[in-house]
């Protein structure tokens, strides 16, 4: 999973809900976000994994990272493959409450709706331990979905999906094109801080927002990527 995403969570409790809002990404290009919005949905796996998520009624929640690069890339080559998923990774933001026990209450009421890997984490908590379970200095707490999203360690995965929501949430970017729930995308919403262009070529880059190069050259090698998708161009860290 992402570095962001979240530590292994401990046993916790009941889930809270709050109504989903609009999300708006400028980085979200217009053609391509059409395209990512086709090879998501011609997948019925991940389709009705974004269903369980919307059903969740976890607060600003998204299917993010690896998974979304494993259909792409995999379509690309000999086909998307569910069996090969780690986890399914959903973020979600709870300001609210900052424990661990939150993402294991999240992660419980995903496993309820939907028999998926899932990988649940509040990135409104990610600051209160990252430094403990990543090392280095301590950092910021992050004011949303998408600004977590933009620090995620390749800017193949910096991208999260999720169902069309409601009003735009507050603080989001300023409004792209096309508009959330726009029937082009398939009803999808999708939050792309750094653009779609590296996932849908596929590219592998490094994100240099928070991870270091060491870090980056461990993830290179044990994810494979020139072993498991031959055709993705590789732009080694450095």
């Amino acid at each position: 999973m992402p570095a962001t995403l979240g530590p292994p969570p401990p046993p916790g409790h009941g889930n809270k809900t709050a109504p989903a809002r609009r999300h708006e990404c400028p980085g979200a290009e217009p053609g391509l976000a059409r395209e990512l919005a086709r090879r998501v949905l011609a997948e019925p796996w991940l389709a009705s994994a974004l269903d369980a998520v919307a059903a969740s009624g976890l607060p600003d929640a998204w299917i993010g990272a690896g998974v979304i690069r494993d259909v792409v890339w995999g379509q690309l080559h000999d086909g998307f493959d569910p069996a090969l998923v780690r986890d399914v990774d959903v973020v979600f933001f709870d300001p609210g409450d900052l424990s661990r026990a939150r993402d294991e209450a999240a992660q419980r009421r995903l496993g309820e709706l939907a028999g998926r890997p899932w990988e649940a984490s509040n990135q409104a908590a990610v600051h209160t331990w990252f430094h403990e379970y990543f090392g280095g200095p301590p950092v910021p707490p992050f004011a949303s979905v998408h600004e977590a999203v933009a620090t995620w360690p390749e800017t193949a995965t910096c991208v999260a999906i999720r169902r069309a929501a409601g009003d735009p949430a507050p603080g989001d970017p300023a409004p792209g094109d096309p508009a959330p729930g726009d029937p082009a995308t398939g009803g999808l919403e999708v939050c792309a801080p750094h653009g779609l262009a590296d996932l849908i070529e596929a590219t592998w880059r490094r994100n240099p927002g928070r991870v270091s190069l060491a870090t980056s050259r461990e993830r290179l090698a044990r994810q494979r990527v020139a072993a498991r998708w031959p055709g993705v161009t590789i732009i080694a860290p450095e």
